[in-house]
């Protein structure tokens, strides 16, 4: 029954002698709110590769700020592309692990590059040297121009669309937690949650630390996979990162 039907039982009774002027009538309660196991989640494609491959994005959540998760910029740094996917299908089993927040998922970001187990894209670029910063330096691997590459300008279009608070990036083998812009007191939290150390490793030309980071000032972590984090099973790698990613979204 609507909550107009409600209310006009209620009048049509007044007169009938189920209450009076003096009495008060207590309407049932009616929750109106959206149920915490309710999720908006879509999940679109923002860009193709060089070989044509689709660059998959989610977004799951409609509050405030966005958080976005990014992995596989070099694709012989995998290990967070199953990390990334499990995150998804953990916020939409749990949305409460959102916190009211909105979280943008792009788990393949340079799908050839994964495809075939290399560094740069199909053109030999370097993705993560390509982005319009202002330490951007041209060379054959950096691209002759920013955004030179499909990869890296579907990477920017959604960043500016979205406009993350926060940006977390999954890369390998380092093992540390590296930040870009105002992302301290977050990279040490998820330094404790993860074992990893803090390491400033410093803003790379044309990187996204560099952009997003240093130039426009959004909280970049890079996090570092240690090398074998390829050869664990994908349970165990959300069990040891895991809890440090959905940090990210709460902190």
């Amino acid at each position: 029954m609507t909550l107009n039907n409600k209310f006009l039982i209620l009048l049509l009774l007044i007169p009938l002698g189920c209450s009076t002027p003096d009495q008060s009538i207590e309407l049932p309660f009616i929750d109106t709110s959206s149920h915490a196991s309710v999720i908006t989640s879509q999940s679109h494609i923002i860009g193709t590769s060089v070989q044509g491959r689709p660059i998959e994005c989610h977004t799951l959540g409609h509050g405030s700020p966005t958080i976005l998760f990014l992995a596989g910029i070099h694709g012989d740094e995998a290990a967070g592309v199953p990390l990334l996917h499990r995150l998804h299908q953990e916020l939409l089993d749990d949305p409460s692990l959102l916190h009211d927040r909105r979280v943008v998922i792009a788990p393949n970001t340079n799908p050839d590059a994964v495809a075939h187990n290399r560094r740069t894209n199909m053109r030999g670029v370097d993705i993560n040297r390509n982005f319009p910063a202002r330490n951007h330096r041209s060379h054959t691997r950096h691209g002759e121009q920013p955004l030179s590459e499909p990869e890296s300008r579907a990477l920017f279009d959604l960043i500016n669309l979205e406009q993350p608070s926060v940006i977390v990036t999954l890369h390998q083998p380092i093992a540390c937690v590296d930040y870009d812009g105002p992302a301290r007191e977050l990279a040490q939290h998820i330094s404790d949650l993860s074992g990893l150390p803090v390491r400033k490793l410093g803003a790379r030309p044309g990187s996204l630390g560099s952009w997003a980071g240093v130039d426009q000032q959004i909280a970049v972590i890079t996090l570092e996979l240690p090398g074998q984090a390829s050869h664990i099973t994908d349970e165990i790698l959300w069990q040891t990162y895991g809890p440090a990613l959905l940090s990210a979204i709460c902190d």
